[in-house]
């Protein structure tokens, strides 16, 4: 890294062209340590997103890691990446998974404050000088020679490039579903990006739909922590990142709770009003990440299913409740929280949904992640 970037600007203030190594389009985890990587290289890289202040947000679950995911954050962490240093800024519950079993099984995980998390990889990415972030909307991919050569933002400004790097997430033509009702959105309080997927499809790539959901959040402070038993996490927490010698935020515990019976006939009896079981959704969902609504059907012989209560913050009275996500109305999700041990009188601050969205079949790409030019007309 070489000196300190503040090169940090609304493209309206600026030229209506301009030219970088490199153009990356999203700022979540991916479009972070792309534009790293890339500034890291010596390239000089603009990192467009709709927002600055929305770069780092931590879309669902606020945690790193897991059963092989935490291997592949090391991996990045070993590349100079920097996830591993920012969760070791923002995590406040530390745990290895599978701790009893060999170390090829073992998951490092943490859990982190969201804001914490946000602003440290926003941190991180003013070290390196050749990246700029420009706040706007990739609208349209300039093509010419069968090469991508600049991307067009929603304003008119074009910023012109020797390579693109898509990150879009859930964002392409993304749709919301709450039971029967849908809105057009990336997530929660952001728009879709309809015009850069209908581009994708002018160019020829070949796009499929999936889809994933998120749970309801809830306030802490209206959960009967009392009767729930407690999980608490490593002591001594162990970083992720090869560079961090310690842990020094304040760690927290989670609490432990289980859906009844009770919980799974409500969802049983309203499973026609989920928006995936009701037709509402084509895309495919994530396999080891099952909606509670997947769960009651898929284990129908089961009386339970365990919940983890995990705080989204030191100083926020958000929880998120890992193992509900649900696309069921609002009305259903009311009734279900109630049969749930320790939730009976939670309130509820935002609903759980399920969001569908657009990507590019993995089978149109090179093993560089790069298009086939065949495959743009």
């Amino acid at each position: 890294m070489s000196g300190r970037s503040e090169q940090v600007f609304h493209v309206k203030q600026d030229p209506v062209d301009r030219s970088f190594d490199v153009v990356i389009v999203g700022g979540g985890h991916a479009g972070t340590e792309a534009a790293a990587a890339a500034a890291r290289l010596g390239a000089s890289v603009a990192l467009v997103t709709h927002r600055w202040d929305s770069v780092g947000v931590m879309s669902c679950n606020p945690a790193i890691g897991g059963l092989g995911k935490g291997h592949l954050v090391g991996e990045i962490d070993a590349l100079d990446g920097i996830m591993a240093r920012a969760i070791d800024r923002a995590g406040i519950h530390f745990k290895m998974l599978n701790r009893s079993k060999g170390a090829a099984v073992r998951g490092p995980r943490a859990q982190a404050d969201r804001r914490l998390y946000q602003t440290a990889i926003q941190d991180l990415l003013r070290l390196y000088s050749g990246l700029a972030v420009v706040e706007g909307e990739v609208v349209d991919l300039v093509v010419e020679d069968g090469r991508a050569s600049g991307v067009l933002l929603s304003g008119g400004q074009r910023i012109s490039c020797g390579a693109i790097v898509l990150t879009t997430g859930t964002f392409l033509r993304g749709v919301i579903h709450v039971g029967h009702q849908r809105q057009s959105g990336g997530r929660v309080g952001e728009a879709a990006a309809d015009r850069l997927s209908r581009r994708l499809l002018e160019l020829g790539l070949p796009l499929g739909r999936l889809k994933t959901g998120t749970p309801a959040r809830l306030d802490g402070r209206t959960i009967d922590w009392g009767g729930l038993d407690r999980q608490v996490g490593d002591d001594p927490p162990e970083p992720f990142s090869f560079m961090t010698d310690a842990i020094s935020n304040r760690q927290i515990a989670c609490g432990i709770t289980h859906t009844t019976r009770a919980t799974h006939d409500i969802i049983g009896q309203n499973l026609s009003k989920s928006a995936m079981y009701s037709g509402h959704i084509e895309g495919r969902g994530p396999r080891y990440c099952p909606s509670i609504e997947d769960k009651v059907v898929r284990f129908s012989d089961r009386d339970r299913h365990q919940i983890f209560l995990e705080p989204e913050g030191l100083d926020d009275p958000l929880v998120y409740p890992n193992g509900l996500s649900t696309s069921l109305p609002a009305e259903v999700q009311d009734a279900f929280f109630a049969t749930i041990p320790g939730l009976e009188h939670a309130k509820i601050v935002r609903y759980g949904y399920a969001i569908e969205y657009d990507y590019v079949d993995p089978r149109s790409l090179h093993p560089t992640l790069e298009l086939d030019r065949k495959s743009v007309v």
